[in-house]
């Protein structure tokens, strides 16, 4: 298996990814995921910009054709040369496993395959079917730990020549995590914010990074884990109120759920307790914080978690498609999971 993990990808982008033709990158991170696809095909030279060299799917397309991956990735290119095909959004489709079942059996295909896939569980579909397979790079993308945000807080910071207090530091990494193309806007807008500061501090992070905390974002998303359907209606009025868009809710209750998930799926296969997972998956939470969440860890199981994010998922989609229901999709989604959390614990 050519499992490429989260501490080896740079060195893989920039020494190996050429041996390659195959790549599957999932995880709960969908940010994650997408940015290294971004960066392994911008790695090919293959010309994003010509439709004859490069064709991007999405894993509907394959439905209605399910022989059409295996061609695109088989087929010669208009003018020579290899071709990207890039799909998206997959799971355990049947169509993507028999395409992938024949590419593994088979030599490496003369164009290259980028797969964008979901948080696939261990033994899953696709997984099986790709990871004893050395000719395929297997990237998963999880949750930046407190290292990886910690280096993406200095790249982003540096390249604007600022540096940045370690008040300031912990706060900021309070608020990241979960999705790393969401961790990166964050702190270049940071950075864009204090340009000429020279340091940045603890003020100016509570200032700009949108993490509602004015009207405790926390406060709703520690309700709903503790159950508490009282106090998450009262925190959700105040959203209303303070006009905070209620996106910043959602999102950080999808963050705090991808990180459980993360962290219920360390404790099972590692046969870890909570507590212990908490000293290394959960350091950068902030200490008030840590026994909701360790208790939450030991109240929910993994395909629950992988539930509720799913429901917020698809409640952040729901909320931008239409955008006058977004706070009765954003409440319903959350007092639903509140009572389920109440039921658990």
């Amino acid at each position: 298996m050519a499992e490429i993990k989260s501490h080896e990808f740079d060195r893989f982008l920039d020494k190996s990814v050429g041996l390659y033709k195959i790549f599957v990158i999932y995880g709960p991170d969908r940010g994650l995921v997408s940015e290294r696809a971004a960066q392994i095909a911008a790695k090919t030279g293959v010309a994003q910009d010509d439709p004859f060299a490069m064709l991007k799917l999405d894993v509907s397309d394959l439905q209605g054709d399910p022989g059409r991956l295996l061609d695109e990735v088989n087929s010669l290119g208009l003018f020579g040369g290899a071709k990207l095909v890039w799909l998206r959004g997959a799971m355990n489709e049947k169509p993507l496993l028999d395409a992938m079942q024949a590419l593994a059996k088979d030599e490496p295909p003369a164009n290259i395959l980028i797969i964008e896939a979901g948080d696939l569980k261990k033994g899953s579909g696709l997984r099986k079917v790709v990871e004893p397979v050395r000719s395929i790079a297997v990237i998963p993308c999880y949750a930046d730990d407190a290292r990886a945000l910690a280096g993406l807080i200095d790249t982003e910071l540096s390249a604007e020549g600022l540096t940045i207090s370690g008040a300031a530091r912990q706060r900021l990494m309070e608020l990241l995590g979960g999705d790393r193309i969401a961790s990166r806007n964050e702190v270049k807008k940071l950075a864009l914010y204090c340009r000429g500061a020279g340091t940045v501090t603890e003020d100016h992070v509570d200032e700009i990074i949108g993490d509602a905390s004015s009207v405790s974002a926390d406060e709703a998303v520690d309700a709903i884990l503790s159950g508490d359907v009282a106090s998450l209606q009262r925190a959700f009025q105040k959203v209303l109120v303070s006009k905070t868009p209620i996106f910043l809710i959602l999102q950080s209750c999808l963050r705090q759920f991808q990180l459980l998930d993360v962290m219920r799926a360390e404790m099972d296969d590692k046969k870890l307790q909570a507590a212990q997972v908490m000293m290394t998956l959960g350091r950068h939470i902030h200490f008030k914080r840590k026994p909701i969440i360790e208790k939450a860890l030991r109240s929910w199981t993994a395909p629950a978690l992988a539930r509720e994010t799913e429901r917020l998922q698809a409640a952040v989609l729901q909320s931008r498609q239409r955008q006058s229901l977004e706070p009765s999709i954003a409440f319903h989604s959350l007092m639903a999971i509140a009572i389920q959390s109440s039921r658990y614990r």
